[in-house]
């Protein structure tokens, strides 16, 4: 790699593998330029969608500490490198591969780890970190309540308990709860 301009290549991509969360890599061979617009535009702001020659993309990869991605890289290669929701971007993939089947999910990398076509497809179907997290949320929420119901309930059981007691002694003692009418003085 004598070429500063292959050098520059490589150091950029190294770059965008490490500062993303994700980084997802398809065949785009038979699409054209106008679709590769629209499937960067249905990926997100959060998405980096970038068409790459393999053997710099490869280098790049194994210098940002990746090589699960070293047997994909194969024919026409576009990376989709994701600074935000994996979940996001993964669904863009997906929906556009079904409307173009010329695009080809091939695998990617999440975290760290290693990503099949059918996982970021499983990935595709989660909801969003929104979504969940409000999900969460409610929840949550749903338990407090319930912790609240039964420590209100407690205290109002205790009282149609000790009624209940109350009751049941003035009956026994024969009316005995009730006030005797008053006798008339002389």
């Amino acid at each position: 790699m004598a070429r500063p301009d292959k050098a520059a290549a490589v150091a950029e991509l190294t770059d965008q593998f490490r500062s993303s969360n994700a980084a997802m890599l398809t065949e785009y061979r038979g699409l054209t330029v106008a679709q590769l617009k629209t499937l960067r535009r249905s990926l997100g702001e959060n998405v980096t969608y970038a068409v790459v020659k393999n053997t710099l993309t490869k280098i790049a990869a194994n210098e940002a500490g990746i090589s699960t991605l070293d047997d994909l890289f194969a024919g026409p290669s576009a990376v989709a490198f994701v600074a935000g929701d994996p979940v996001e971007a993964a669904k863009g993939l997906r929906d556009f591969a079904k409307d173009n089947p010329n695009l080809v999910i091939k695998g990617g990398v999440l975290d760290g780890k290693a990503l099949s076509a059918d996982e970021i497809k499983k990935l595709a179907d989660l909801e969003s970190r929104e979504v969940l997290l409000a999900k969460l949320a409610g929840a949550m929420k749903a338990k407090q309540s319930q912790a609240a119901a039964v420590f209100q309930a407690l205290p109002s059981k205790f009282v149609r308990t000790a009624e209940a007691l109350r009751a049941k002694q003035a009956e026994e003692q024969g009316g005995a709860g009730t006030p005797a009418p008053a006798e008339a003085a002389e």
